[in-house]
């Protein structure tokens, strides 16, 4: 499951605390995420719960400042299942730089592949390559790891018998 949210600015922001129950009562803490101080833009989080079971969820942020004062966000209600078929999905952003995310799903438990290709076909990265458990995954491609030019790339995924392919454009 990934969780995201946007802050417009922020002011003497240390940390997100990343909070989940089950019955809209009990929070547990299963996360952080560094703030960014002090600022007027506005800025993008990202975290993944890695959930094991289906279920209705919720999730607050408690948002920590740096003298340790805190405030809650709304509680937001999730109903997660788990994958019933294997998919990938289109990268985003796309176009993109320097990184983007590529989320996919797998119903079993097996080998998982991800690969990053060029136009001629040459394997750029392999960015999985090991045992998932079911479930849905996204990981991120930075793209200034690699010397890379301006143009259409290819992520391919391979898991049981499923293959796919997506493209990928990254502008500079």
């Amino acid at each position: 499951m990934v969780i995201n949210w946007t802050t417009a600015t922020e002011t003497n922001n240390r940390s997100f605390e990343i909070e989940r129950s089950e019955d809209k009562t009990n929070f547990n803490v299963i996360g952080f995420v560094d703030g960014n101080g002090t600022t007027t833009e506005g800025q993008n989080y990202s975290f993944i719960d890695k959930l094991d079971k289906e279920g209705k969820y919720y999730y607050r942020l408690k948002q920590i400042d740096f003298d340790g004062s805190f405030s809650y966000s709304n509680i937001v209600e999730i109903n997660y299942s788990l994958p019933v078929k294997y998919s990938l999905s289109q990268n985003y952003p796309n176009p993109f730089n320097p990184s983007t995310k590529i989320e996919y799903s797998i119903p079993k438990s097996g080998f998982v592949s991800l690969k990053v290709y060029d136009l001629l076909g040459r394997e750029i990265v392999t960015l999985v390559s090991e045992e998932k458990q079911k479930g849905k995954y996204e990981i991120e491609f930075d793209a200034a790891k690699y010397i890379l030019t301006s143009g259409i790339y290819f992520y391919s995924i391979k898991a049981g018998a499923f293959v796919g392919t997506k493209k990928l454009l990254l502008l500079k």
